[in-house]
């Protein structure tokens, strides 16, 4: 088993900034890729970014605002997110799998976080 605990979440004006913080724990070793979805009120979880144990990235449709990274550890990743809009607004969500793959989908991932809400306001 895998725990995903977020971290980071909060209230931001219009244009700024916030990082998110994900740290796996239990069978670490197990994880090939872990990354973040997003979920706004009323929508689909949203794919946002992914990073593998190479350090191998990917990303959704926030493509040059958000910059996904890992910590030293390979338990830790990190969610820089620039440049933050009302649309930005959601639960953050991390996620993990085992399989080999850089492209987190809701088929895929093996282990969920509890979220972390982000409200940017206007």
């Amino acid at each position: 088993q895998v725990q995903l605990v977020e971290s980071g979440g909060g209230l931001v004006q219009t244009g700024g900034s916030l990082r998110l913080s994900c740290a796996a724990s239990g069978q670490v070793f197990r994880m090939n890729t872990m990354g973040w979805y997003r979920q706004a009120p009323g929508k689909e979880r949203e794919f946002v970014a992914a990073i593998s144990w190479d350090g191998t990235t990917s990303r959704g449709g926030v493509q040059g605002r958000f910059t996904i990274s890992k910590g030293a550890a390979r338990s830790t990743i990190y969610l820089q997110m620039n440049e933050l809009t009302p649309q930005d607004t959601a639960t953050y969500y991390c996620a993990a799998t085992s399989k080999p793959t850089v492209i987190l989908t809701a088929t895929n991932v093996d282990y969920w976080g509890q979220g972390t809400q982000v409200t940017v306001s206007s």
